[in-house]
């Protein structure tokens, strides 16, 4: 699990050790269930089970991979649409490529982080570049999505590209924990993503026996997901492992603790951690949208189906693709739905 790494930790600016302040409490963990992302990879669904109103701001995330493909077996989505949200896809280990029908997108491999908003709506494909689906190897990340407040899902689609090397690199006190920040501010240290809603984004990889006291702004949401390893959240270490989600309620810090013991295929404990200032608006949600109202999901399906969210470039079009539901763009929307595992019935909240 490369990501960012460093040859000498310390000499990274080390986290401050909260003193006085009042740690979060773990209110619930769940466990990912496993499934399979667009034209075939393997995902686990981060959030499945978790209430909206206790992910608020964000919606949806997959775990996609880890996975070893063999030569011929690396796979992505077909074209599809995306309305009122972001997508914030982290390649760990491996290479993808995006690219949209307003000309955006572009690859990212190792540590690097594509933030796209679709905003008023777009048509985009995710796929692994033609070298690495005729080698095979080694492939894991994770999507995000990001709500957006009423008055932003309008807004024109943009991206950003974040390099792994523009990452914010910390360390706990102890040396023992590799901190990137993606998004955000911790601890007064800005992470390179600049996000609609305001929200904070950390990948943190803890050495076997190794605990981080992460502040955390009081005002945002707290979510950690385990990557891999195996470890405990919380001062009241609730165990957690590969696959699970803690939420985590109101206070100043963030614990998180990696066990003395690690299995061998997973040495290290790895953790996302997030969190973000809730929208607090209605979520009406189907598929690859995610608006406020029923009335505007349905409005985006129309849209979808009329061609007013763009057609596919004729030179983009591949034979993964050339089948898919933006490309006929005159489906009825049910090609759709399964993409990123999206409810297939309005789900409102």
């Amino acid at each position: 699990m490369p990501a960012v790494t460093v040859s000498d930790i310390t000499v990274l600016p080390r986290i401050k050790v909260p003193i006085g302040l009042r740690p979060r409490k773990v209110t619930s963990i769940t466990t990912a269930p496993s499934g399979l992302e667009g034209e075939g990879f393997p995902v686990r669904r981060a959030f499945a089970g978790v209430h909206l109103d206790d992910l608020d701001p964000f919606i949806h995330m997959d775990q996609m991979g880890e996975v070893e493909y063999a030569p011929g077996e690396p796979k992505g989505t077909p074209w599809h649409p995306h309305r009122g949200f972001e997508t914030v896809t982290y390649i760990i280990d491996g290479i993808f490529d995006h690219q949209d029908n307003h000309g955006g997108g572009g690859t990212i491999t190792n540590g690097d982080t594509q933030w796209m908003t679709a905003g008023a709506g777009l048509l985009h494909i995710e796929s692994p570049p033609e070298h690495l689906v005729m080698s095979g190897g080694l492939f894991h990340g994770f999507q995000l999505w990001v709500n957006l407040p009423a008055a932003k899902k309008w807004s024109a689609p943009a991206y950003q590209d974040l390099r792994a090397k523009d990452v914010e690199l910390l360390t706990s006190p102890d040396g023992g924990a590799l901190i990137r920040v993606i998004a955000g501010e911790v601890d007064g240290h800005k992470g390179p993503g600049s996000t609609q809603t305001p929200i904070a984004l950390v990948h943190a990889t803890l050495q076997p026996g190794a605990e981080i006291r992460l502040p955390w702004n009081r005002n945002y949401n707290a979510l950690i997901y385990t990557l891999a390893g195996k470890g405990t959240v919380g001062e009241e270490r609730k165990p957690v492992k590969m696959g699970q989600l803690a939420i985590l309620e109101d206070g100043d810090f963030l614990v998180v603790q990696a066990d003395q013991s690690q299995e061998s295929r997973s040495p290290e404990m790895d953790v996302l951690i997030l969190g973000g200032i809730p929208i607090k608006e209605s979520v009406s949600w189907m598929g690859p949208f995610v608006m406020n109202t029923r009335a505007e999901v349905l409005q985006a399906f129309e849209d979808f189906q009329q061609g007013r969210l763009g057609t596919v470039p004729v030179e983009k079009y591949s034979s993964s693709s050339g089948d898919s539901a933006a490309q006929k763009n005159h489906t009825d929307g049910s090609e759709i739905l399964d993409v990123h595992g999206a409810p297939r019935n309005i789900v409102e909240g």
